[in-house]
């Protein structure tokens, strides 16, 4: 399986009469995208913003976070059983403007949501204050339920990045980047002295607006299963969950697995980077267990000598990425787990809320608990005042003017268990 990426640079986002791309602006009819996603009869209003690096802005609180995309050549389209039909997307060419993101804000969801902030300390904690976001503040109608609040919201800021993208789908490319997966067998003959490796990625599927979709299917709904790494890239993996900010894998995340991306970095080189295994993180204590077994079974069958495990969320979870590390190195495959931790506020806590000897390689994205200080800002879009009800923050986080004081858990992308941030430890 081949994916071309064809990037396609975005330094600025204006509002103009017409949508299009030139240069490296991006400009866009306002009125016409609020109209594109008007079609949801669950919307009662949309408003439009931009927040730009170094603005003292200050996001919240924030539901998703896309990269806009667009198949240029190749079966699918990006997003497939969600805005499109279920057809096996990751190859061919994908247009993506790098740069800038939509991210999705209104009314608070679940309160395990979070805050950008485009400068300030807060801004050092977040890769989303380096991009031009497109801020799609969505207000749902009365009356409605969480669940159904979140599938608008998610919905919008999906429709919104597919029109952004779909602008790019005739610009020709300032750089293409080829990626490649081959069979099972290719591999064996094309690699045989190469170590293999695989990739386990955990998608967190506890219900109670804690869930990822795969090809529009609810994965708690489903066993492991294997696909392609490029498959990511056209958003067969979206976010639909509310778990805390600092560690949530949004839809920019899948679209850009830095595991992934380093992983091919060394692919034919130093490894042979097989596939990429998905499995959930489940409630039931059989649930764990069948999926664990499952994921160690596939691992197994792919003869690999390696696996990187990557965790989504924290505590529960934690059972779930134990059991898998555990039950993989007994069948003699090593592991390496990605996490965070949640070790209080001094650090002097249990980091996990399980643990096994078998986990002696593990690579840490930051303790949560840790406490800042936010100033400030010019300007919020969204509601500022659900900073004492979300997680991380508590009575009196926010102040009378404006600033915040919370723990890290409250940036999103902040403890990032794909190592999508600046945070670690030794």
């Amino acid at each position: 399986m081949k994916l071309e990426l064809g990037k396609i640079p975005i330094h600025d986002v204006k509002f103009d009469s017409e949508s299009r791309i030139e240069g490296n602006t991006l400009y866009l009819n306002q009125e016409e995208l609020i109209s594109h996603l008007m079609v949801d009869e669950n919307i009662k209003s949309i408003t439009i913003d931009v927040a730009r690096p170094g603005d003292k802005t200050r996001i919240m609180p924030v539901k998703d976070v896309i990269e806009p995309r667009v198949k240029v050549s190749g079966k699918g389209q990006v997003f497939p059983g969600t805005l499109s039909k279920v057809e096996t997307v990751g190859q061919g060419r994908t247009n993506v403007l790098k740069g800038m993101a939509v991210v999705t804000t209104g009314k608070i969801v679940g309160f395990q949501e979070g805050i950008i902030d485009m400068s300030g300390p807060g801004a050092d904690y977040t890769p989303f204050s380096k991009l031009v976001n497109l801020v799609v503040v969505c207000e749902p109608v009365e009356g409605i339920d969480q669940h159904t609040h979140e599938k608008t919201v998610r919905i919008a800021g999906l429709r919104a990045a597919a029109y952004l993208g779909n602008l790019a789908k005739d610009i020709e490319a300032e750089e293409i980047e080829t990626y490649e997966t081959y069979t099972v067998k290719e591999s064996m003959e094309k690699f045989p002295d190469l170590p293999r490796v695989a990739y386990v990625l955990m998608l967190q599927t506890q219900g109670l607006l804690h869930d990822t979709y795969v090809y529009g299917v609810d994965m708690k709904h489903s066993l492991p299963t294997i696909i392609y790494p490029t498959e990511l890239m056209d958003g067969a993996i979206i976010s639909g969950n509310c778990v805390s900010a600092c560690d949530k894998n949004t839809t920019y995340h899948h679209l850009n697995n830095p595991v992934v991306e380093d992983l091919f970095k060394k692919h034919g080189k130093e490894l042979n980077f097989v596939a990429v295994v998905i499995t959930n993180e489940n409630v039931y204590l059989d649930d764990k267990e069948r999926s664990s077994d499952w994921t160690s079974k596939l691992v197994e069958f792919l003869d690999v000598d390696g696996v990187i495990i990557s965790q989504e969320g924290f505590g529960n979870p934690d059972t779930d990425l134990i059991m898998n590390c555990k039950k993989i190195e007994a069948k003699g495959i090593k592991t390496v787990i990605i996490t965070d931790e949640y070790a209080g506020r001094d650090g002097a806590s249990q980091s996990l809320a399980d643990a096994d000897e078998s986990a002696n390689a593990v690579v840490t994205a930051g303790n949560a608990n840790m406490v800042i200080e936010l100033p400030p800002m010019d300007k919020v879009i969204g509601y500022q005042e659900v900073a004492d009800v979300i997680a991380g923050g508590f009575a009196g986080s926010l102040k009378p003017d404006g600033s915040i004081t919370a723990e890290l858990q409250v940036i999103v992308g902040a403890t990032n268990e794909l190592g999508f941030n600046k945070l670690s430890a030794r």
